[in-house]
């Protein structure tokens, strides 16, 4: 019950987070709809494709579907309020994230998976609608170039796996319990700027041709 909550209000704030990169993009009300889905719901239709999980999450529960689609259409309302909401759409979005990954692991857990598909399952779950939303806005994806994400979701994984596997505990605690040690990874990450080492390969000639221009 707890995380069917926690994901409502994470895919209805990732939906949010579209329909923003839709509008920076000048799109359509249902191009605005349509990443607004695709952001909230990617990750998890992506994961059930990939397990072979059916009826799809959506398809199951369409009302996923209503929730996306007003959340859209009240971001459009409210779009000139919205940049004073910035660090509250953070904090959703890292709960977002851990839900995510908790649902995504737990359905691969339930499927007769280990660890390692679970892992994948978990992270596929917390970052693909990100990513499907950046590439169809034509961006970089977000989770390869900003403060840790990817990672603290496969940190989570291993944390529920501990906790559900090792420790024997129930899953309500379980749930919980990685929650607010993901949610509080994810923070400590944005409040400090913490990223990854990032990879920077120039060929020779852009070497050259940069060298060039600074003379």
């Amino acid at each position: 019950m707890l995380l069917t909550i926690i994901y409502i209000i994470a895919i209805t704030a990732e939906a949010m987070t579209g329909a923003l990169s839709a509008g920076r993009r000048s799109m359509d009300w249902f191009g605005v709809i349509l990443i607004a889905f695709v952001t909230a719901l990617g990750g998890g239709s992506v994961r059930d494709v990939l397990l072979g999980h059916y009826p799809l999450s959506w398809v199951k529960h369409p009302e996923y579907l209503v929730i996306t689609t007003f959340a859209a259409l009240f971001t459009i309302v409210i779009a000139t309020w919205m940049k004073h909401l910035r660090k509250i759409f953070l904090l959703l979005d890292a709960l977002g994230l851990i839900a995510f990954t908790i649902i995504g692991c737990q359905v691969a857990i339930d499927t007769g998976h280990g660890f390692v598909v679970a892992s994948v399952a978990g992270i596929l779950t917390g970052v693909c609608g990100g990513i499907l939303r950046d590439i169809l806005c034509n961006d970089v994806p977000l989770v390869f170039r900003r403060e840790l994400y990817a990672s603290i979701s496969f940190v989570a994984v291993v944390f529920y796996w501990l906790c559900s596997t090792y420790a024997n505990l129930a899953l309500e605690t379980t749930v919980l319990l990685t929650l607010i040690f993901g949610f509080t990874l994810r923070v400590i990450a944005i409040y400090f700027g913490l990223e990854m080492p990032k990879f920077i390969y120039k060929d020779d000639d852009e070497s050259s041709a940069s060298s060039k221009d600074e003379h």
